[in-house]
């Protein structure tokens, strides 16, 4: 039986990086852990519980009600993703609209925030064969990971993409609102204190700016089997 490894894909906001670490994960027998969702849960809990005044954070409110927030990975039988729950909810539709990502990198920016979440994640993929994507998987979360993968790609084409994404889910927003998200998101998760977005110095660096899904697939599973060789 082939050892299996832990693969860590970090990288800005919309780069594939969810898209194509699923397909991996799926073609590998993998478990997927999807962390960008966890931070879009607590954002979601702080929305709901109106802690977001103006786009500043009630951020000692949040640490106080962090005992109550249960995120959960619930799999969808019909499209088998697995998809995330807040104290037993799914809420996945919900964490992809565009005011939950106006405010994720505020929220990821806390300290307790990311304690909980990153000590959830180290248990999810304790036991290897795990393909993790986030913003720290291959700094913070699993700095020994067999492979870790950094990707990036230009400003104007991430924006594209995400709004070409919310579109097609029905959500009416223009391109110019989601590009001023994209890049104020970039600014927020590489200037905070606690575990900024940064590539390691061992990360290999995809930039899918000019790819298409299936040839971003095919370089990572072409990097898998050089480690597991």
């Amino acid at each position: 039986m082939q050892e299996k490894i832990t693969i860590a894909i970090d990288g800005h906001s919309s780069t594939g990086k969810s898209t194509v670490a699923k397909e991996l994960a799926r073609k590998l027998g993998y478990l997927y852990v999807d962390t960008g969702a966890m931070y879009r849960a607590v954002s979601f809990f702080a929305l709901s519980e109106n802690l977001l005044n103006n786009g500043k954070l009630d951020v000692t409110a949040l640490e106080h009600q962090l005992k109550d927030i249960d995120i959960t990975f619930q799999r969808n039988p019909e499209n088998g993703n697995n998809e995330v729950c807040l104290n037993g909810r799914n809420i996945e539709k919900e964490i992809r609209t565009l005011e939950v990502s106006n405010v994720v990198s505020i929220v990821a920016a806390v300290s307790a925030v990311r304690s909980k979440l990153v000590e959830q994640q180290q248990k999810m993929g304790a036991a290897k064969g795990v393909v993790m994507d986030g913003r720290d998987i291959g700094t913070v979360v699993f700095p020994e990971a067999e492979l870790k993968v950094f990707m990036t790609a230009a400003a104007d084409v991430r924006a594209q993409r995400r709004f070409e994404e919310l579109t097609n889910s029905g959500q009416d927003v223009n391109y110019e609102d989601v590009l001023k998200n994209v890049m104020e998101r970039d600014h927020i998760d590489t200037h905070r204190e606690d575990s900024p977005l940064i590539q390691a110095d061992d990360a290999r660096l995809l930039d899918t700016s000019h790819m298409d899904r299936k040839q971003q697939f095919d370089t990572l599973l072409h990097w898998v089997n050089q480690e597991l060789r």
